[in-house]
């Protein structure tokens, strides 16, 4: 339980369900996007690349840190996207608040991550194994995307 130094009315969060906030960056090369397809809690999910926010660390750094564990890429935003704007329970725990956080990045650095054409193209299926696919924004749909939130940003881009 947190404290901290304010009227006691505010001091006790046990009573509060936690956020869980989660930062994705949105990578456009040739009209196409990067998705990642991933297997999480005996769970196919294809969603953008990014993850979860660390404590004390600022959302820009976040969605930066990501590109560089997930791809060893360097990338540069270039504007925010979307901020979630509606209530979304986490998949994965009901009890959770998921708030999601876009931008748009691009490459800083040479693009040298491996990708695939097919959809899952796992070598082996195991927890927390992912890999990257380009999709053409033509091709893109909501119907693409694992989660709620995903699938309102792959709408939006393809008004873009």
């Amino acid at each position: 339980m947190y404290k901290i130094a304010c009227p006691d009315f505010y001091r006790d969060y046990s009573h509060m369900y936690p956020f869980n906030v989660r930062v994705y960056g949105i990578l456009l090369e040739d009209n196409s996007v990067l998705l990642t397809d991933e297997y999480f809690h005996e769970t196919f999910i294809t969603k953008f690349p990014g993850g979860g926010l660390q404590f004390g660390e600022g959302t820009v750094d976040c969605v930066r840190r990501e590109f560089l564990e997930e791809l060893n890429l360097e990338v540069e935003v270039v504007n925010h996207f979307y901020t979630t704007d509606f209530f979304q329970p986490s998949a994965f725990d009901k009890e959770n608040q998921i708030i999601s956080i876009y931008y748009l990045v691009k490459a800083a650095g040479e693009m040298n991550f491996k990708t695939t054409n097919k959809k899952f193209d796992f070598t082996e299926l195991k927890n927390n194994v992912q890999t990257f696919r380009w999709v053409e924004l033509k091709d893109l749909t909501e119907d693409e995307m694992t989660f709620p939130i995903d699938k309102k940003v792959a709408g939006m881009l393809k008004k873009l």
